[in-house]
This record gives structure tokens, sequence and C-alpha cells, in this order.
């Protein structure tokens, strides 16, 4: 049997809520999860489950209160953070792109590595047209900034996404779009990936591994 990518093993999680009075609240209850390499789940729930919080904890932008997470059979905590990030990167739902051009932007990603060609094919692989790449990065619509902040994340080279709801700030066509790019690039480049949606259509569409998160646990759904 394949050794997973990605294992979550008995992972809890604890956080304050702001309420008036701080409030512990429990969001993540032993979960376990098996993601093997190249494989692509959904992962769904009501708002407030903690989707976003699975997610940042297996880049290491939040730490678990117990449990452990592995990235091919190692402990994250074993990793340097940076290359961790690197290895295993994130698009999040609103795009938040950098000060400057698109190409000042993909440049920003490339610094290991940055060179023109690099740079043109970044984009090409992103979708992103050459007309925009001097235009400035501010200016683009909410799909446009999108399709920059995935080219980012692959600049690193990874071996995996996590993906927090990337499309449900986008109007229907450019959410098409954009789910199309990265199903593409899931199967070009074989990456693994995590995708969190609250859109039950869209996950039965991408895959046929999705989960739901709900009250700490993590569940998959048959049928």
């Amino acid at each position: 049997m394949a050794e997973p990518h990605i294992e979550l093993r008995n992972v809890y999680r604890t956080v304050t809520r702001q309420a008036g009075t701080s409030v512990r609240s429990e969001i993540l209850r032993g979960v376990n999860l098996n993601v093997l390499k190249g494989e692509l789940i959904t992962i769904m729930g009501p708002s407030g489950a903690g989707k976003s919080t699975l997610l940042r904890l297996i880049n290491r932008l939040t730490e678990a209160d117990s449990g452990t997470i592995l990235l091919d059979s190692a402990n994250i905590k074993d990793y340097d953070p940076r290359e961790l990030r690197r290895r295993v990167g994130m698009v999040f739902q609103i795009p938040v792109v950098f000060k400057g051009s698109v190409r000042d932007n993909l440049a920003f990603g490339t610094k290991l590595w940055n060179t023109d060609a690099d740079i043109e094919a970044l984009a090409a692989e992103a979708a992103i047209p050459g007309e925009l790449m001097d235009a400035d990065a501010a200016h683009l619509s909410v799909g446009e900034k999108q399709r920059v902040c995935i080219a980012r994340a692959l600049a690193n080279k990874p071996e995996a996404l996590l993906l927090d709801e990337p499309t449900s700030a986008l109007d229907k066509a450019s959410a098409e779009k954009v789910e199309s790019l990265l199903l593409r690039l899931q199967s070009e480049r074989h990456l693994t990936m995590l995708w969190v949606t609250h859109d039950q259509a869209q996950a039965r569409r991408i895959s046929r591994h999705n989960y739901v998160l709900e009250d700490g646990k993590l569940r998959e759904e048959h049928g």
C-alpha cells in the first residue's frame, strides 16, 4: 500500500473566540487523514468548523495543540518552516497581490531561480495573458489576482497545494476559469491538493474523495 504524502494523526486544535467574553473552543478533535501523492481531496463543512485552521496546520501557519502531522512520513516540525511552505504552498480565498506589476509579483516568487524565461513560463502556465505582465497588479480583477497568487505559489515548485475556497470570492465565469486552471495544474504537475469548498456540487465535480468537517471531526462523505 502506498505511503501517504500528507498524514494527520489524532490532531487537536483549540481556539479562543471573542463574543463579549473569551471562550475556548475545541474546533478539531482527533482529526485523522491520509492523502496520497497526487491525490485531490475536498473538505466541506459549516462556517467556523475549522476548515481553514486544518489547512493552516499543515504548513505551520498555525500549530496543533496535540497530534502529529507528517509530510512524506516525516513530522512537519522537523522541516525548516520555509522549506515546508515551499513544498506545501497555500492559496487563500481572498487574493492578495504585492505592490508593483504582475511581473514583479511573479519575480518575487522566483527569487531562487529568477530569470525572465522562468517568469514568462510561470505566467503561461497560470494562464496570465502577456499583455497583463506589466500591468499594475492592484488594478486587476479579482479573478486575475487569484491567477497571480496561484502562479506565485507555483513558483516555489510545490509538491502540494492547500486551497482555501479559492473560487468562492469570484464571479461564476472567473470561478470556472480558476477551477479549470487548478485541475489542469493538478494533473500536469501531479500535485497533491487539499481543497476547502462550501460548494457541494463543486466538491463532487472535482474529486471522488470528499470529506466533511463538523463538530471537530472529519469524516469521508460517501455516495
